[in-house]
């Protein structure tokens, strides 16, 4: 159905016609712009050429915004005008305004208050109507060539007549078309300013204003700023014209003009108003992105600072150096203790001079304290405001449902913390409990690992009159696992002292479990005076029994007194490498027969070697964590630990066992992947 059909076509060659159908695209208005300009060439209406791309470009762009389909244009040039159908296919009421000849000056206030988006086209059009259809809806407007048509400019307006005095005059097409075709520049590093003092010049221009001015307040703690200044200051009083600037919060403005009261000059305000809320809001979701994008990277990099991090103590007070100044003037860490009270862990000032009032400040107690309401938070898990004199909030820090503590962050310099800075905060305070729990988890594994591995090992080693033990143990690198590696000199029935070595494969609770019962059945039968064969032959058959694929090699050797000084050793090798005989007099050799791993086969071999230790001798026992410690692709090998040991001739077994354990570390500045255990024993008589 339409309100006012465009004027019917003839047929006539005099008249030009065109029709294109174009998407819904930025590039559209251009595209219908080159569409009119070249119809109005060939239909020599030149004249008209300003209107017809102002109105032409206000419903495109109107369509492309709301309409947002594709959109059929049609122009129909005739000697005595022009006539520009914009037809969209989605559904809905244009603005209803009546249909005819323009509106007068006196009736453009009331067409601007039912549709501004029609203003243009009420104004310069000579009549204008819309079309609807079973498919969609246009609109329609109708330029006469001057001189022809019921409503045509009076004498001496045409359209490259500027701005009015604001007595009556009305704005020409050209500075219309200059008013909204105004933009920021794309590629300036802060376009606002300029485009907002352009545009307000235009309009200021057009209304016949003294002054203007745009205030915008971005709600970063700077409060409101003049964006742009036209003319002299506006005066204070009822003739100040102010629009606001349609913009979302945080950011907030308005335009003000020192003008005279007209029919045109508040519905221009408004128009310059909008465009500018426009882009102050394309301005603010720009920044708003870049904003969080900067803190998904400072929530990213946080999160990799706290998970290197498993000691914490350090932890804790890594925390506060994150948030501090960049979220807040200061930021405590309190951390609940085994009776639930809080406890300062870390605490951090933008002024290190006030970090002394600071901690004074959270050490009081009473009912209106900053302790207060940090338990408060602890209890309630919820966040809890922080008044004067450190004003601010507390969040509690809470991981895998325990409540460790609270995180309290104090205020901006400037501002108080918007809805983004919280989220970030509270996500901060949700990383660093999760890294806090993690490391005191870490922590607690490190001091179960060390206790167990301690309870493997013997506290001390006898004291034997010319015999001498000395053992260095290295645990593996990381801290928190136990080993399978373990020595013991053990005294044997006969009076004899038993030295025992071995390493159960894997690491571990298992591997220890196999460890401590690896030791404790080779204590009981040697207590009951086994005979070292037999000994190992039970224990490999309650390895093999108890099944599970953990394997140990064992290096046996029983030393007693011999002929005159020397010491008698009987030496029995299970899967375990041959130790290394140092001479008192210099060099080195490796002595014994390899033998079968305990654990793997029902059956042994386990060869015994008889050693005779002359005084100054030493053997080297050790694990194959000295022997396969790598430097890259490298070994540290058997022939290298031979090579070193040969120079400590003559020297003590705790020299040579500090020595040998220095010599395998400083091998590679990795740390060690696997136990490293060295056990000497050493003839001592003189």
């Amino acid at each position: 159905m339409s309100a006012e059909a465009g004027p019917a076509m003839n047929g006539r060659s005099d008249e030009h016609i065109r029709r294109v159908r174009l998407p819904a695209d930025r590039r559209t208005p251009a595209a219908a712009r080159a569409l009119v300009r070249s119809v109005l060439a060939e239909a020599d209406l030149h004249e008209l050429l300003n209107e017809a791309l102002l109105l032409t470009t206000e419903l495109t762009t109107n369509a492309v915004e709301h309409a947002r389909t594709e959109l059929d244009i049609e122009v129909e040039a005739d000697p005595a005008g022009l006539t520009v159908t914009v037809t969209d296919f989605a559904s809905g009421p244009v603005d209803e305004l009546l249909v005819g000849v323009r509106n007068t000056t006196s009736d453009i206030t009331e067409v601007a208050e039912r549709g501004r988006g029609l203003l243009l086209v009420d104004h310069f059009a000579s009549r204008w109507g819309t079309t609807y259809l079973p498919t969609g809806k246009g609109v329609w407007f109708r330029l006469d060539r001057p001189g022809v048509g019921a409503a045509t400019r009076p004498a001496g307006m045409t359209a490259a007549t500027q701005a009015a005095d604001g007595d009556g005059g009305t704005p020409s097409a050209a500075a219309m078309s200059e008013l909204m075709q105004t933009t920021p520049d794309p590629y300036a590093d802060d376009p606002l300013p300029e485009f907002a003092a352009g545009l307000l010049t235009r309009v200021a221009e057009m209304v016949g204003a003294a002054g203007g001015v745009v205030r915008l307040d971005r709600g970063d703690g700077q409060g409101s700023q003049v964006l742009a200044r036209y003319g002299r200051q506006p005066r204070e009083g009822n003739e100040l014209l102010r629009v606001p600037l349609a913009v979302h919060r945080p950011y907030a403005g308005e335009l003000e003009l020192d003008a005279a009261p007209s029919a045109y000059a508040r519905p221009l305000a408004v128009l310059a108003g909008e465009r500018l809320s426009l882009h102050l809001e394309n301005d603010r979701l720009r920044r708003a992105d870049v904003r969080r994008s900067a803190w998904l990277t400072f929530l990213a990099e946080a999160s990799e600072l706290l998970a290197q991090s498993l000691d914490v103590e350090l932890t804790m007070a890594l925390v506060p150096q994150l948030v501090v100044p960049r979220l807040g003037q200061w930021c405590a860490v309190h951390t609940t203790d085994e009776w639930g009270r809080l406890r300062l862990a870390a605490a951090s000032h933008a002024d290190e001079a006030v970090l002394p009032q600071l901690h004074r400040v959270l050490q009081e107690t009473g009912t209106d304290s900053i302790q207060a309401r940090l338990r408060e938070a602890s209890r309630s898990a919820a966040q809890v405001p922080l008044g004067a004199p450190m004003e601010g909030f507390a969040v509690p820090l809470i991981a895998r449902g325990q409540r460790l503590g609270t995180l309290a962050v104090g205020r901006h310099q400037r501002h108080r913390h918007d809805p983004d800075e919280v989220s970030v905060l509270e996500d901060v305070a949700r990383r660093a409990a999760l890294a806090i729990e993690n490391a005191r988890i870490h922590a607690e594994r490190r001091r179960v690992a060390q206790t167990l591995q301690q309870s493997l090992l013997p506290p001390v080693l006898p004291v034997v009159e010319g015999i001498g033990f000395a053992a260095e143990y290295v645990p593996t690198g990381d801290e928190a696992e136990v080993g399978g590696d373990f020595y013991d000199v053990v005294p044997l029935p006969d009076g004899r002292w038993l030295v025992v070595i071995g390493d159960v494969s894997g690491k571990g609770v298992q591997a220890a479990a196999v460890t401590g019962l690896v030791r404790d059945v080779i204590r009981v039968l040697v207590g009951d005076g086994k005979p070292l064969p037999e000994v190992l032959g039970r224990l490999n058959e309650t390895l093999v029994e108890r099944g599970g694929g953990r394997y140990c090699t064992l290096a046996l050797a029983a030393v007693g007194p011999g002929d005159g000084d020397q010491l008698d050793v009987s030496l029995h090798l299970a899967g375990h490498d041959r130790p290394v005989l140092l001479h008192g007099g210099g060099g080195a050799d490796f002595v014994g027969t390899g033998g079968t791993a305990l654990g793997l086969l029902d059956a042994i071999a386990t060869p015994t070697a008889e050693i005779a230790l002359k005084p100054g001798d030493a053997l080297i026992f050790y694990t194959d964590g000295v022997t396969e410690r790598r430097r890259g692709r490298e070994l540290f090998g058997t022939d290298r630990l031979r090579e070193s040991a040969a120079p400590l001739a003559g020297y003590s077994a705790d020299v040579v066992a500090a020595r040998l354990r220095a010599t395998a570390i400083a091998f590679s500045v990795e740390p060690p992947r696997d136990d490293i255990a060295v056990l000497v024993l050493r003839n001592d008589a003189l």
